[in-house]
């Protein structure tokens, strides 16, 4: 017994010590949702005909899956006139992917692969993103200006606050860069996603504007209740 005491002394001692911060807390919350954000790859009209087809990037996150496969959330404006989807799952292996329903008027499009058992964001309340907070954002920007670079494919991750709510839209201190739209804002403490990175001021770039989580749980309840929505 005098041992157990004196071994939660020293516990308790260490705890004090070195506390957690707000930093332990955001790279936690960031490490638990990470493998549930993929890239998404799709062929848009080339400038010529003679050049072939470019290519059009997206983030998605995983909100459900199992043994029948998963679906993914992204934005709908990064779909059109797209063909030939694709998903990078784990920033390694590249699934084909099919779009299953969108709203332009949203901005969201939901997609599904047959990949089965991927790690599932955790969705939270739009209630929860009230002005000031801490929040993340886990994306692509520019995937292709660092494979050129010869810098490979890796999950990026910017910090910022939420500035304001505005009509149907979660404005952000963070630069939504072509790529993460689609990608997770989350809440800095509990990795909870509340917004859907969507778009930024072109005229001023830091400011950038996400999707209420809330209107996507709408959007999917309408579409995607067979998976608990």
């Amino acid at each position: 017994m005098k041992r157990t005491l004196q071994l939660l002394a020293v516990l308790a001692l260490a705890a004090c010590a070195h506390p957690q911060s707000s930093d332990d807390a955001f790279v936690a919350a960031a490490d638990r949702l990470r493998p549930a954000v993929i890239l998404l790859t799709m062929n848009v009209p080339g400038e010529s005909k003679k050049g072939g087809p470019d290519t059009e990037y997206a983030t998605g996150i995983v909100i459900a899956s199992g043994s029948w496969g998963s679906d993914i959330l992204t934005v709908q404006h990064a779909l059109e006139h797209t063909w030939h989807h694709l998903a990078t799952v784990g920033n390694k292996h590249k699934v084909p992917v099919h779009v299953v329903a969108q709203d332009a008027d949203l901005d969201i499009a939901l997609v599904r692969t047959s990949a089965k058992n991927l790690p599932v964001a955790k969705l939270g309340s739009s209630d929860d993103a009230r002005p000031g907070r801490s929040i993340g954002l886990l994306g692509y920007p520019i995937p292709d200006e660092f494979e050129n670079e010869g810098l490979g494919l890796a999950t990026s991750l910017n910090a910022g606050r939420i500035s304001a709510l505005r009509r149907d839209a979660i404005e952000v201190t963070l630069p939504i860069v072509p790529g993460e739209s689609g990608g997770p804002v989350f809440l800095a403490d509990s990795g909870e996603v509340v917004g859907l990175a969507e778009s930024r001021f072109e005229d001023e770039r830091s400011i950038g504007f996400a999707l209420p989580i809330n209107e996507a749980k709408r959007f999917l309840h309408k579409h995607d209740a067979a998976h608990g929505f």
